[in-house]
């Protein structure tokens, strides 16, 4: 009897070994298949992890180089607006200071806007040099004064003259700062245009 109770322990003893070793082997393979199923969802991760931080550093890129090649256009621009300025003015300034300061040649261009003006209407001359400016009408253009040009010396003017007719309805100045400003305006778009 005591060996049935032998045979009967080692018979339980061996079934819950099996039982237990089957358990165990299911459970392994349990373990396994979710342990594959976590590493495959964990590489899944991974995967949209890198391939939105490449496009994010694609974007990055594209926008740096979009903003840098913006940047040099506006710094290239500024640049030639800087130069055609810079000219422009060098060049204006320097003729009309020529222009202004040769009395002659300053003299005849009034004589010659008078004729042109006073062909429809007399005209008024107003100027802080208006002794120098008849004189220059006497021996150039005394049929201009004939016909009904008049020069006033005007004290404290802050332009080199003004033209208006004779009923004073209006005045066109004429100084320093409009020669400059007329001649930088007409000159400066063919400067950009022969330097760039």
């Amino acid at each position: 009897m005591e060996n049935k109770i032998q045979e009967l322990t080692d018979k339980i003893y061996k079934e819950g070994v099996e039982k237990g070793n089957e358990e165990a082997q299911r459970l392994i393979a349990n373990a396994q298949e979710e342990a594959k199923k976590i590493i495959a969802d964990a590489q899944k991760q991974a995967d949209s992890i890198i391939a939105s931080s490449q496009k994010s550093a694609t974007d990055l890129t594209d926008n740096t180089k979009s903003e840098l090649k913006l940047f040099a256009g506006q710094a290239v621009n500024a640049l030639k607006s800087e130069i055609a300025t810079m000219l422009t003015d060098k060049v204006v300034t320097t003729s009309v200071s020529d222009f202004i300061s040769n009395k002659d040649y300053f003299n005849a261009f009034v004589v010659e806007l008078a004729k042109k003006w006073s062909a429809t209407e007399p005209v008024v001359i107003s100027t802080s040099d208006a002794d120098s400016l008849k004189q220059y009408f006497v021996l150039h253009a005394k049929e201009l004064l004939d016909k009904g040009v008049t020069i006033d010396n005007v004290n404290g003017i802050k332009t080199l003259f003004s033209i208006s007719p004779a009923d004073g309805s209006y005045k066109i100045n004429f100084g320093e700062e409009e020669f400059l400003n007329y001649f930088k305006a007409f000159l400066r778009p063919q400067l950009v245009d022969m330097l760039f």
